[in-house]
């Protein structure tokens, strides 16, 4: 496994200077934008007239706003031409834009600082679409969810970074004088020089013909992301995230002052351990899925951001009173733990629900509109985080204080959670799938990169339990539709699993001939459609725990639609709960205790015309070995 470890990515040129660029430019964003608030905090009056905290919030609003008016463009472009390239160039862009905010730093000129906000965000708006996009071309379909967590860690921990180096740096004794506009020219220059390694990526749609009209491009990209509904869904559940997130990150300059009774280092504190979380969740994905993209984290993420900010407004003081205190003290109280572990908690659970989201977009997407797809993305981000900031003004306006407002959010996060898995069942179903397969079993995988990245094939394998399809989708990156017996798809809970998997339920022919002939009608429509179908040609679970004979359906299903074959053999199943052992199956629960271990292999996959039943039930015992 250390192998196949998502940090030697870092090491390889085709991810390595991306994410050096990827993270600077987060960094400098972040330096920049502190740098900027902390210094309008001291400075209202250079704002013609306005007050501090109205800049405050138009700073927020200058840079997002980029987002909502140039993300189609920004999309277009990066689907157009070689995305190393688009890189290159907005990040020589970010020099000088740098090198205008080195200006407004030294004249002290907030109107130019805020322009060259507008135009950071402007700089996060095209590199957004790229960013993304990029990662499909460049990683293996069992390294994206490795590199997205990268990401994700890497952009956690610059937005950290730089927000604490953006306030250390205008918070010195002699003012910013040369210090942040050296700053943020350096790390630009460092940026640009780290896209000069980027390799070249062929543009997926170079003879796209660019549209300025932004409305009438905005409405085309969300036509692209609608195309496919799971990828739409995940978008609208990526942009919850960011709505959920923010509604957190933005009160915690109020919440650390008014009812944790501390000053800015204590809400610099709260934001560490929110970010820590991320990444530390963002990175447990890889190793969690297995290397593939796992949506069963998705769930189980939300569970944990319910049950987090739940906890975090249950632990929040009702007021803090007398002299705010620093980091330090902050952590000598009582109850100061508590509220760091839930928020890195919710960072934790926040990265299992956003990287297999992002994942899923980049592999699902269709690739000529990948860029514009991640684009459409980008803009909603952009509403909901501007939803959320109305939302918990709305609110806190009313007297609903920050606490309650956490209460609101956790409260908004399991609803949201529920519409979405009602909508697309995929969700739940790989979390049951995912669920069973590290509470009850420990699953050692081997020979899976036989089963087909793309195309039809036929997964032919031993049936020891009734949770056998189940482990198999567990462990292939690609959805599998099982053909089963009719009894056995009707079995509650499963049958939810069965059915959101596209199971084929099938009938013997004595009992049903015509279910038996929709049943082959539709593994072959199946198999014309580029689906994997799997099959346990034994026909029944075992009751002794040896191979029983291979029934003859296998031919007929290579006969109609000539496909390739592919063995596989499950070990350690028998005598699990869910097997026949010692009687029916689930009437000694736990017999071999939680995380048994258990197996699963396959072999080169069969061309079509050499497939016997007696040669594949030779092949599956080979596989199977002396473990049942």
């Amino acid at each position: 496994m250390a192998d196949r470890s998502q940090f030697r990515l870092i090491a390889e040129r085709r991810f390595g200077p991306f994410f050096a660029t990827q993270f600077l430019g987060a960094f400098n964003d972040n330096v920049f934008k502190n740098a900027l608030v902390i210094l309008i905090a001291y400075q209202a009056g250079a704002g013609a007239g306005l007050k501090a905290d109205v800049l405050v919030n138009l700073a927020g609003a200058l840079f997002i706003l980029p987002f909502l008016l140039f993300s189609a463009t920004a999309g277009q472009l990066a689907d157009k031409y070689d995305k190393a390239r688009v890189i290159r160039a907005v990040k020589l862009f970010e020099v000088g834009i740098a090198a205008l905010g080195a200006i407004g730093f030294v004249q002290r000129d907030i109107g130019l600082l805020l322009a060259t906000l507008f135009l950071f965000g402007l700089h996060s708006t095209l590199f957004g679409p790229v960013k993304y996009s990029i990662l499909p071309r460049t990683l293996r379909e069992e390294e994206l969810v490795g590199g997205n967590a990268l990401v994700e860690t890497g952009t956690s921990i610059a937005i950290l970074a730089g927000t604490i180096a953006g306030g250390l740096l205008i918070a010195r004794a002699d003012g910013p004088g040369a210090v942040v506009p050296a700053s943020i020219v350096v790390i630009a220059l460092a940026g640009y020089a780290a896209s000069r390694f980027i390799p070249s990526v062929a543009a997926p749609d170079p003879g796209l013909r660019l549209r300025w009209n932004v409305a009438a491009e905005t409405w085309a990209i969300f036509r692209f992301a609608r195309g496919n509904r799971t990828v739409f869904l995940s978008i609208l559940g990526v942009s919850w995230f960011w709505f959920y997130g923010f509604l957190l990150l933005s009160q915690f300059p109020a919440f650390a002052r008014a009812h944790l009774g501390g000053d800015e280092h204590v809400a610099t504190l709260l934001l560490a351990a929110l970010s820590i979380g991320i990444g530390a969740g963002s990175l447990a994905c890889e190793r969690m899925s297995g290397h593939k993209v796992e949506l069963g984290l998705v769930p189980f993420g939300s569970i944990g951001l319910t049950v987090f900010a739940l906890d975090l407004f249950l632990a929040s003081p009702a007021r803090a009173g007398g002299a705010l205190v620093g980091a330090g003290a902050f952590l000598a109280q009582p109850g100061a733990l508590r509220v760091l572990a839930d928020l890195f908690a919710i960072g934790l659970f926040g990265g299992f629900f956003i990287v297999p989201l992002y994942a899923l977009i980049q592999s699902r997407a269709e690739k000529q509109h990948q860029a514009r797809i991640i684009a459409a993305n980008n803009v909603l981000n952009a509403v909901f985080m501007v939803a959320a900031a109305l939302f918990a003004a709305g609110l806190l306006q009313r007297g609903v204080t920050v606490p309650q407002l956490f209460l609101v959010t956790a409260a908004l996060n399991a609803a949201v959670a529920a519409f979405i898995y009602t909508l697309v069942p995929e969700f739940l179903m790989r979390f049951l799938a995912w669920l069973l397969i590290h509470s009850i079993y420990r699953l050692e995988k081997s020979g899976l990169e036989h089963v087909p990245e793309e195309g039809p094939a036929l997964l032919v394998c031993n049936h020891v339990s009734f949770v056998d399809a189940v482990v198999i989708m567990a462990a292939c990156r690609r959805p599998i539709r099982f053909v089963m017996d009719h009894n056995i798809y009707r079995l509650p809970v499963l049958n939810f699993i069965f059915r959101t998997g596209g199971a084929i339920p099938i009938a013997p022919r004595k009992a049903d001939p015509a279910a038996l002939e929709r049943a082959y009608a539709e593994i072959a429509a199946a198999l014309r459609a580029g689906d994997l179908v799997g099959i346990f040609p034994e026909g029944r679970i075992t009751e002794s725990g040896e191979l029983n004979e291979f029934r003859g359906g296998v031919r007929r299903i290579v006969e109609e639609t000539p496909v390739p074959v592919v063995p596989m053999a499950l070990r350690g199943l028998w005598g699990s709960t869910f097997s026949r052992k010692g009687g029916p199956a689930m009437s000694r629960p736990f017999r071999r205790g939680l995380f048994s271990k258990i197996a699963l292999a396959a072999a080169p996959p069969w061309p079509p015309d050499s497939v016997t039943p007696e040669g594949l039930h030779a092949a599956v015992l080979a596989l199977r070995g002396d473990l049942k």
